[in-house]
């Protein structure tokens, strides 16, 4: 599928699902198994010769439009939906792995990610190494023996971009399988399948959701990827999506870019005025164009800040950020890393790579840019010795 500017998406992203009454949104088919009217129609469909629907377990008409909207939003050719963007993620890995096999994961991935690979793959004999993004990148030879690379770009809690066309062509080379979480850019501002990723899966709770009342995963791919994941893991784990929430993901699709602008428009400007600030000694939020095919920023950032910064202060005195553990939504949050991103009773992903412990992770919501960068200012102020 050709690139498409923003308003393309949109138009896309828009169109009407027609029907009897002429309606704009698909309906909600509540149901958890559909009928046969005759023994031939039912046979083709238990025979894999029809698509109708059978059972919302692995199939409902509802999910389905919102499968089919994702995929033209990435750019491939299939989609799958699940209950959360973890379902997404262990059914699309335990789908392609098995005993033996080794993956290239990137560092700082999402400490969920981690945690199933560590806490239950490699209990199975499944080996993972954990690669920063310049080796990826600029060691041709580092996933030669692996099965499978699992990459994010930008990666969690610092938010280093990867130029994933250069990722790719080393994959293809040793043939690794390469999955991408882009639940960062989206679909808006990254399309990674058009530089040659082979999976693309999301949290959808995050922006493609967009207000914080679905948690959800979705998958896209080629045609034959996807009809593994729903052959194998998505009837067998059975994490599937409900037709209520996929019908909630079809409205965030419909607004998906022009949140996504005003999340960077925010974002922007808090970069250029932390930037600024003598508390903060980096800001992690990579702009357009930084690599090849990043074109946009999102609300998602962390910064770090100087040691004599009381990151506890900071966050009480905060009125207009939450402090809360997800993003994507309307409201803005603030997540300080060594309370939010740590893990009692286990070696976490932050310790292992070293977050530093003054990183204050922000996800710039909706509201006024203004009113949040004041009142930023203000608990920043306060919270200095």
């Amino acid at each position: 599928m050709p690139r498409m500017s923003d308003p393309a998406l949109e138009t896309l992203l828009a169109e009407p699902f027609g029907g009897e009454a002429g309606s704009v949104m698909p309906p909600i088919f509540q149901s958890s198994l559909f009928t046969f009217d005759n023994y031939q129609d039912f046979e083709d469909r238990m025979a894999g010769r029809s698509d109708r629907a059978l059972y919302t377990r692995v199939q409902n008409p509802t999910v389905a439009a919102f499968e089919s909207m994702m995929a033209k939003a990435e750019g491939g050719a299939a989609a799958v939906g699940f209950a959360s963007g973890m379902a997404a993620i262990s059914s699309t890995v335990l789908a392609f792995l098995k005993p033996g096999d080794r993956i290239a994961c990137v560092e700082h991935a999402y400490p969920d990610a981690y945690r199933l690979f560590e806490r239950m793959l490699r209990p199975f004999g499944i080996a993972i190494d954990y690669h920063p993004v310049a080796a990826f990148e600029d060691d041709p030879d580092l996933l030669s023996g692996v099965a499978m690379a699992y990459l994010e770009s930008p990666n969690s809690v610092v938010f280093q971009p990867m130029n994933l066309a250069k990722v790719t062509a080393h994959a293809r080379r040793h043939g690794a399988l390469t999955i991408i979480d882009n639940s960062w850019a989206t679909p808006v501002f990254q399309r990674p399948l058009e530089s040659g990723i082979d999976i693309v899966l999301h949290s959808a709770s995050k922006y493609i959701g967009g207000h914080s009342d679905t948690v959800a995963g979705v998958v896209v791919s080629s045609s034959e990827h996807i009809a593994r994941i729903r052959d194998l893991t998505l009837p067998l784990l059975g994490a599937k999506l409900a037709p209520f929430e996929a019908w909630l993901l079809i409205r965030g699709l419909r607004t998906l870019g022009a949140r996504m602008r005003a999340h960077q428009a925010t974002a922007n400007l808090f970069v250029d005025r932390l930037s600024a600030l003598p508390q903060v000694l980096r800001v992690n939020s990579p702009g357009p164009n930084v690599v090849p095919g990043l074109t946009g920023r999102s609300g998602l950032m962390s910064f770090e800040l100087r040691e004599d910064v009381d990151i506890r202060r900071l966050a009480d005195g905060l009125r207009l950020f939450g402090l809360g553990v997800s993003w994507g939504g309307f409201e803005s949050l603030v997540l300080p890393a060594r309370v939010g991103l740590a893990q009692a009773g286990e070696q976490n992903s932050m310790q292992r790579f070293g977050v530093p412990d003054n990183l204050v992770r922000i996800s710039l919501g909706l509201e006024d840019a203004e009113d949040l960068w004041a009142d930023f200012e203000t608990a920043l102020s306060k919270s200095a010795a």
